[in-house]
């Protein structure tokens, strides 16, 4: 595999966190919390889980594909027996999949759940990953499920558009679209058109009304502003491309919080959780520790701009902080 600009960087990353970890074995065992990184630990295999099926899944983009295959290898690591439904759709979907056995759990944004499954307005959603977690229980509670503690990342969809259509716009946040989106075409995925942090929040919280929305392919969504197909395009605030050429793309300010951001939480049937035990929720807790934005950002990028696949950049997280050998 070539070793591209971006894998250098996450590399270098790598490196500085292999001597955050000497210098910090060097010192006291206190396992306090001072913020920085975390550091990985084997994920041992355990013969008790042998036999123990569980299903991941993932909704249907690049990010919670990757997120979906680092998930499903690490708890094959710990000894389950794992297989894979990496494509379900959007959440509704997901959620429908988790409930009716389908599969047995998903990474799904904390906004996300908040909003579309437990009616949340964008504007409540709680601004602390920590808060807005804890939210969440006792309502996946109430349907079987449980939800993990959440990625140290976050995420959220945001109104993007090309920066020389900003400028033109004199559009800097998503209110200044006000007097001026009847003229302007907005394209987003298909569930876009019924999602509070989506068009329905774009219409009903700001007020907007555009000249058409067309529903679009997920990964389309730069295409669409490239080619000068769409004005508009919803994208995420950890797309690969807002950082390798942030130059061209401009994500106009969500000045009235209507497109809440989201740390992703591991859902999984309470059944399912019973059944693998104690390993299944440390795997989960372990292997996500050094999801930060920027890694996030360049597991993202390998899979979209290098085109390299889920399971391989999975893997190599993995490897790379020294979760599996």
């Amino acid at each position: 595999m070539s070793i591209t600009p971006r894998m250098r960087a996450l590399l270098a990353l790598i490196a500085a966190l292999a001597l955050a970890f000497t210098v910090a074995a060097c010192g006291d065992d206190d396992d306090d919390d001072d913020g920085g990184e975390a550091t990985a630990g084997l994920i041992e295999e355990n013969p008790d889980n042998n036999g123990i099926q569980i299903t991941v899944g993932s909704k249907n983009f690049t990010e919670q594909i990757v997120l979906g295959e680092i998930y499903a290898q690490a708890l094959e690591a710990a000894g389950y027996d794992v297989s894979k439904d990496l494509n379900l759709g959007d959440e509704t979907v997901a959620l429908e999949a988790l409930e009716s056995g389908e599969v047995d759990a998903y990474p799904e944004y904390t906004s996300t759940a908040l909003t579309s499954f437990f009616e949340f307005a964008p504007e409540d959603v709680p601004s602390d990953p920590q808060q807005a977690f804890e939210e969440s229980q006792d309502d996946f509670e109430q349907l079987g499920l449980v939800a993990y503690p959440p990625t140290p990342f976050s995420s959220a969809n945001a109104v993007g558009l090309l920066t020389e259509t900003a400028e033109e716009l004199g559009a800097t946040t998503i209110s200044d679209l006000e007097g001026q989106s009847e003229d302007l075409t907005l394209y987003g995925s298909p569930e876009c058109r019924q999602r509070i942090d989506c068009l329905v929040g774009l219409e009903e919280n700001y007020g907007l009304r555009f000249k058409d929305f067309v529903p679009v392919d997920i990964g389309l969504r730069y295409e669409v502003l490239d080619k000068g197909d769409a004005d508009l395009s919803i994208l995420f605030t950890t797309d690969a491309m807002l950082f390798t050429d942030p130059d061209t793309y401009t994500i106009l300010e969500d000045d009235q919080g209507v497109l809440p951001a989201g740390n992703v939480l591991f859902v999984a049937r309470q059944e399912t959780a019973d059944e693998a035990g104690e390993d299944f929720g440390a795997t989960i807790e372990s292997v996500q520790e050094n999801l930060s934005l920027e890694v996030m950002q360049e597991l993202n990028a390998r899979v979209d701009v290098d085109r390299e696949k889920e399971e391989d950049v999975a893997r190599d997280y993995l490897e790379e902080f020294g979760y599996v050998e």
